[in-house]
């Protein structure tokens, strides 16, 4: 039996344990898939899942998020420590297709055994990251992996979901950007812990610096709570990465100090715990929407003899008298 077709969670948790890709990358496409085995893997998982910290890079297309996750990656290995990364991709609106090309920004890693790379397309799902990222990320955390990077999809100001499930929020910046401007507007520039101005060794980086500081001085923060760092680097030639480590440092020993890590981190299981209830609810109402009760109910909705709440109430209580028969 080889790995990559197994089906048997506790072999291949087992053996993602001990180090092996190929179970790993199987564990992943399991979770991906939505395998009817993901409730087993899970409960495979959790003992050995909760303490890994987990950093979300975003920021718009172009300003090198792939290439500082290469260099990070390189600085998280010189100290010992085993590195997962999520590199989430877009995925064709047409097709569904994807190219999934972040990890060619990171070939220098391709056979250190310490490191596991997955790209991920999106599949068309909105806010930078795909549905399967939180639980992908789970299945690296039980592999070992501390820290587990994950790098979205290059995003707008509205797709800020990647802070939901990071400890520490990295946003890429660049100059010659429009970042001058964009500093100004709400979205994915609220959500850093810290900023990264990238490339800034090109004119405008002192500009694009000065603005980010200033939009941070004009924020209203308690006493005591977390002033998000602006750091420069270089990427492409790795200057500068030693100080986002140092700021990604001391933002961890904030989050510990001041249990604001404890909280983040149930608000992020909060979240999964919706999201898997929800997708078992949806499952659950396109069974119905199958069947003759939901175009029994939209028929009277549409000729007046029933107003849609009462309708949404019938559905409902179908689901409960479904759930207790069961």
């Amino acid at each position: 039996m080889t790995v990559r077709r197994s089906r048997d969670v506790p072999s291949l948790v087992e053996s993602a344990r001990d180090g092996d890709p190929r179970a790993v990358a199987r564990l992943i496409t399991l979770v991906e898939d939505g395998d009817e085995v993901l409730p087993q893997l899970a409960a495979a998982l959790a003992p050995h899942t909760g303490d890994a910290q987990v950093l979300g890079l975003t920021g718009a297309p172009g300003v090198g998020k792939s290439t500082t996750t290469n260099e990070l990656v390189r600085a998280f290995r010189k100290a010992g420590r085993r590195v997962g990364v999520l590199a989430v991709d877009p995925s064709s609106p047409f097709t569904g297709g994807a190219i999934l090309g972040d990890r060619v920004r990171m070939q220098d890693h391709a056979t250190d055994p310490g490191v596991y790379i997955r790209s991920m397309s999106s599949r068309g799902h909105l806010g930078g990251l795909s549905a399967a990222t939180p639980q992908a990320a789970r299945v690296l955390e039980g592999a070992g992996c501390d820290p587990v990077i994950v790098e979205t999809v290059g995003v707008g100001q509205a797709e800020v979901e990647i802070a939901g499930l990071a400890d520490t929020t990295l946003v890429l910046l660049a100059p010659g950007m429009g970042d001058a401007i964009q500093a100004a507007k709400a979205g994915v520039l609220e959500i850093a812990d810290i900023f990264v101005v990238n490339k800034a060794d090109r004119d405008g980086a002192d500009a694009t610096y000065r603005d980010i500081q200033g939009m941070i001085g004009l924020g209203e923060r308690a006493p005591g709570q977390w002033r998000p760092r602006v750091v420069r680097c270089v990427a492409a030639r790795a200057e500068g990465i030693d100080d986002v480590v140092a700021a990604i440092d001391e933002h961890r020993e904030h989050l510990e100090r001041s249990g604001e890590l404890r909280r983040r981190r149930e608000q992020r299981a909060a979240a999964e715990v919706e999201a898997i209830a929800l997708g078992t609810l949806r499952a659950r109402m396109k069974d119905l929407r199958s069947g003759t009760e939901l175009s029994s109910l939209a028929a009277e909705v549409a000729h007046g003899r029933l107003d849609p709440y009462a309708a949404a109430a019938a559905l409902l209580a179908q689901l409960d008298a479904g759930e207790r028969s069961g």
